[in-house]
């Protein structure tokens, strides 16, 4: 199953995601198709036409242009996520959005979505080893899940 990571840009869930066996998905991803596009000047600075053609779809003309490029690379992430995990209040070395408000309102739109999530609050320390096992947990059902619907389109 593909799960969304967030923060996006976080290789601690992502390593655990992998582990619980389904593939991450996640903004470095994106930002290597970015650095590969002939079109880009210099990547992975520069945002494209495409990028604000998707952010406005989610958001208003009259948002700043760097909430308007965030939710534009994140949007394909959301369109590809059959599941995902959030960790809230993590540090930036968890990973980070760089803007409160894109951080809030993709947060929101992975809510809105509908796709199974789990929302781990980070309380760092001995709290931490709970959330690992949390996530790992979820990521197991979701396998479960994947396996009860393989099974059921078969029969």
């Amino acid at each position: 199953m593909k799960v969304l990571v967030y923060p996006p840009n976080s290789l601690i869930l992502t390593d655990l995601v992998e582990r619980g066996g389904h593939e991450a998905v996640v903004l470095m991803r994106e930002i290597g198709e970015h650095v590969r596009d002939a079109e880009i000047d210099a990547p992975p600075l520069n945002v494209t036409e495409e990028d604000l053609k998707r952010a406005l779809r989610y958001v208003s003309v009259e948002e700043p242009a760097g909430l308007k490029g965030r939710i534009g690379l994140l949007v394909p992430l959301l369109e590809k996520a059959e599941a995902a995990v959030i960790l809230s209040d993590a540090p930036p070395t968890y990973g980070c959005m760089g803007c409160a408000v894109a951080d809030e309102f993709f947060k929101f739109l992975i809510r809105k979505k509908g796709i199974p999530t789990l929302e781990v609050k980070y309380e760092g320390g001995e709290k931490l080893e709970v959330a690992v096992e949390e996530i790992m947990a979820f990521l197991a059902r979701l396998s479960q899940e994947g396996k009860a619907t393989k099974s059921e389109k078969k029969g």
